[in-house]
């Protein structure tokens, strides 16, 4: 008993540890991206063109 909760608290920890990398590292890219995205809406909004994409619409 003592050492399947042992185990369940290692699988627990290096689960937390994965999902806690992964977020570390695409963090950078999810801000990116948004920035990015925002920028061309600023972009569409500004230019005044007349045809109006499925993106810009709301």
């Amino acid at each position: 008993m003592f050492w399947k909760i042992v185990g369940m608290v290692a699988l627990v920890w290096v689960g937390l540890a994965v999902i806690g990398a992964l977020f570390d590292h695409l963090f950078g890219i999810l801000v990116l991206s948004a920035i990015i995205f925002g920028g061309y809406l600023l972009y569409k909004a500004m230019s005044g063109s007349d045809k109006h994409d499925d993106v810009t619409r709301f």
